[in-house]
């Protein structure tokens, strides 16, 4: 549904948001070398602390998750098209960097592509995204379904056990409406993830492997799970039917902007900057801030901090009758 409205906050959003989509090759050169570089020499100063203590071991890993996330940053870029100027260039990269955080390139791109096409669209959720049932929905639903979304919906399994799963587990397989592309992607993935960790096995030994790879993975992904939630599920979020929904609406108002201390905006790539990134994914993630500084009309969406996203861990229905996302206590409302 298109109003005049609408076709004027695209053309301002346009006109806005234009002048940053251009990548700059010596700047994503620079990203590339201070998140692999030392991202790859910690994890070889892991393997040589488990000499000292496991305990720093295990301290080290913190970082390297950090630098596991910024790597899974560029890789999201490299799928928009907004990392380098250059579609080999970005898919080269974004091979590699895929293939470091466990993801298969085509397959989670086309995935991720769907849901910047469709977030915030009731009528078009569950690829790409967390799922989120309505009211309505919920209490339709029989027993078992109920069952099934309350164990998803619980924060432990959602992100303590349900993130490493996602990535070590359900990134490896694909469905039978897989494109020949996306089926092709899992398949390298798997493979080249076969040949790495043999290799790393062959050289240090399958417990010095594990012993390193277990909290790295463990504190990355579930990281990054939380990021995507948080960024799309908080009080206020923008939910519409598909007549209704608008994408730059969505992506100002589905998004929100996660106001982060200065080191873990570094580490997670300015992803923060969730509402801007949403409305125009063709900006690089090192262009984002200075979109959001140079842009009041951009200064004033739904802020999170730390503090204030932990609020959303309550949040798993959306009640359209209000038109907000609401806790487990709204179900006493509808009976």
């Amino acid at each position: 549904m298109t109003t005049p409205e609408m076709q004027d906050l695209k053309l301002s959003l346009h006109k806005m948001l234009t002048p940053y989509q251009v990548p700059n090759t010596g700047r994503s050169l620079w990203e590339l070398a201070n998140t692999l570089i030392p991202y790859l020499a910690l994890w070889a100063l892991m393997f040589l602390s488990l000499k000292v203590s496991y305990w720093l071991t295990l301290v080290l890993s913190i970082p390297t998750a950090g630098f596991m996330v910024r790597t899974f940053i560029i890789f999201h870029d490299c799928g928009h098209g907004s990392f380098f100027a250059s579609r080999k260039a970005n898919e080269v990269v974004g091979i590699l960097t895929g293939i470091l955080t466990f993801t298969p390139w085509t397959r989670w791109w086309h995935d991720h592509a769907v849901h910047h096409a469709t977030a915030g669209d009731l009528d078009r959720r569950g690829i790409g995204d967390v799922y989120v049932m309505t009211v309505k929905e919920y209490l339709a639903a029989p027993w078992w379904k109920k069952a099934g979304y309350r164990l998803m919906r619980n924060p432990f399994d959602l992100f303590i056990i349900g993130a490493p799963i996602v990535f070590g587990i359900t990134q490896r397989l694909y469905g039978p409406g897989t494109g020949k592309r996306e089926r092709a992607s899992v398949l390298w993935t798997n493979l080249a993830l076969v040949v790495l960790i043999g290799l790393l096995v062959w050289l240090v030994g399958w417990k010095a492997y594990l012993m390193v790879q277990i909290p790295v993975f463990w504190l990355g992904t579930v990281t990054g799970v939380w990021l995507f939630y948080v960024q799309h599920q908080f009080e206020g979020v923008y939910w519409e039917r598909h007549e209704k929904w608008n994408f730059f609406e969505a992506g100002l108002k589905g998004s929100s902007y996660y106001k982060l201390p200065k080191i873990l905006q570094w580490f997670t790539g300015n992803i923060g900057f969730h509402h801007i990134h949403h409305a125009s994914a063709k900006i690089p993630n090192y262009r984002l801030e200075t979109c959001y500084r140079e842009n009041p009309d951009l200064q004033h969406p739904a802020t999170l901090t730390l503090l204030s996203s932990l609020r959303s861990l309550r949040l798993c229905l959306y009640d359209e009758d209000n038109r907000q996302l609401a806790g487990w206590e709204v179900l006493k409302r509808h009976r």
